[in-house]
């Protein structure tokens, strides 16, 4: 029953404020305040951030909460401690005392952070890391109080809501910017340091940058070495794969070593070993082999250009086939273009939500440049791709997590039917 409400809040749609959550958050006794928090946002990585954070955290001995979205198969995947997805029965429980709380209307995420403060301070978290759902200023999120912050990068995204020009995003994304307290970023365009910068300033904060303070280098054998402020960290290796990793590892070890000033001190062997056993799904998550099927959800141009990279200088592929699904909100011509460059075929498909393009709706402009298929429902994409990819091929499924998701249960199911079998050879049946 608790769960049929939260679903029927999914409806809800987007409503930037603060208002609505402060109020429901003040009525449940301000269960933020119980503990420290660490808050992520950006365009592309703050997921992915967050979660490197969080296993450092873990490994260190924290009891760490992780609080991201959206989710793939299961809305608990939100709401983690020590990489563990809250339980059901405690998701029921927290439904209903969020739900005994509420005057007036809340949105769906609204709701699920407040239900992820109050899991976190029952289950005495000694920290918190906080993926930003949209910007950053009205984001249910930016109501604890947090000294230490990260913005992974910035690019046009959600104009609609944020704004039409970069400054106008990274005003947005800055406002999470806490007063006397520590920014970590990976922005380099010019403008929009000037925005961090100037906040920053005003809230006599201090801006630390990757590329400028902290700078990480790929060694000859394959694994990375840190350089930051004080400390160094030589030929180590993270579990999870492409080369745009790069720079979320780096803030992800800056927001750990500014930590320790705060009393969560990590050790160079806490960091290799969060960085070695984090996971992260649906970011090139390597799902069948033989032909190999990776799945990333890339829902960006900009995600989409440092996918393409990434495949090209991790994976050796005769062929590339790509299922491709698509929000409505997305730049969706920038993501065909950088996908047509490296791809011999586009599978254009509709991911699951009421938020998808069609896929017949952009196929023109896809078939402009690329040999293009549509197949509107995802299962049939996949097993379409899979009849065509021979064995030293890869496909590849990007463009919205919903699509991601979708094809990840589908891909368990179809697996589960024989565990004697491969994929290739259950979907060619």
């Amino acid at each position: 029953m608790p769960y049929r409400y939260l679903s029927r809040l999914s409806t809800t749609g987007i409503r930037l404020g603060l208002d609505r959550v402060k109020g429901l958050l003040e009525r449940l006794g301000c269960p933020q305040d119980d503990y420290r928090a660490v808050i992520i946002a950006g365009t592309n990585g703050k997921g992915s951030v967050a979660a490197m954070t969080a296993s450092i955290l873990k490994t260190a001995g924290f009891r760490t909460g992780l609080y991201t979205s959206p989710h793939l198969l299961d809305v608990r995947e939100r709401i983690q401690i020590d990489g563990k997805l809250i339980s059901k029965s405690d998701m029921s429980d927290c439904i209903r005392k969020v739900r005994q709380k509420i005057i007036g209307d809340v949105t769906y995420f609204e709701f699920l952070t407040a239900i992820a403060f109050l899991y976190f301070s029952e289950k005495k978290v000694d920290i918190a890391i906080l993926e930003v759902g949209m910007g950053g200023r009205l984001d249910a999120t930016n109501v604890v109080d947090a000294a230490i912050c990260a913005i992974t990068n910035m690019a046009l995204e959600h104009t609609s809501y944020l704004g039409a020009t970069l400054e106008d995003i990274a005003k947005e994304k800055g406002a999470i910017i806490p007063y006397g307290g520590i920014c970590i970023t990976a922005a380099k365009q010019k403008k929009v340091l000037r925005v961090l910068e100037e906040i920053c300033c005003k809230r006599h904060a201090v801006l630390y940058r990757i590329g400028k303070n902290i700078r990480l280098r790929r060694q000859a054998d394959g694994s990375f070495s840190w350089y930051g402020p004080g400390m160094t960290i030589r030929h180590f290796t993270c579990s999870l794969m492409g080369d745009y990793q790069q720079e979320n590892m780096a803030i992800a070890i800056e927001l750990v070593s500014v930590l320790g000033s705060v009393g969560f001190k990590a050790d160079e062997e806490d960091i290799r070993g969060g960085l070695r056993s984090v996971h992260w799904e649906g970011r090139l998550e390597v799902l069948g082999e033989s032909p190999r099927f990776v799945v990333d959800g890339a829902h960006n141009p900009a995600a989409v250009g440092a996918l393409c990279r990434s495949l090209k200088s991790l994976f050796h592929f005769k062929r590339l086939i790509v299922i491709f699904g698509v929000l409505l909100d997305k730049d969706v011509h920038g993501m065909i273009n950088r996908l047509a460059s490296i791809a011999d075929l586009l599978i254009l498909t509709d991911p699951p939500t009421e938020r998808a393009r069609r896929a017949d709706h952009y196929a023109a402009y896809a078939s402009s440049r690329c040999r293009v298929e549509i197949h509107h429902n995802p299962s049939d994409a996949l097993q379409r791709a899979y009849s065509l990819a021979k064995a030293n091929d890869l496909i590849c499924a990007t463009g919205s997590l919903y699509l991601v998701g979708e094809l990840k249960k589908f891909f368990s199911f179809r697996a589960c039917c024989d565990n004697r079998l491969g994929y290739g050879q259950i979907a060619a049946k």
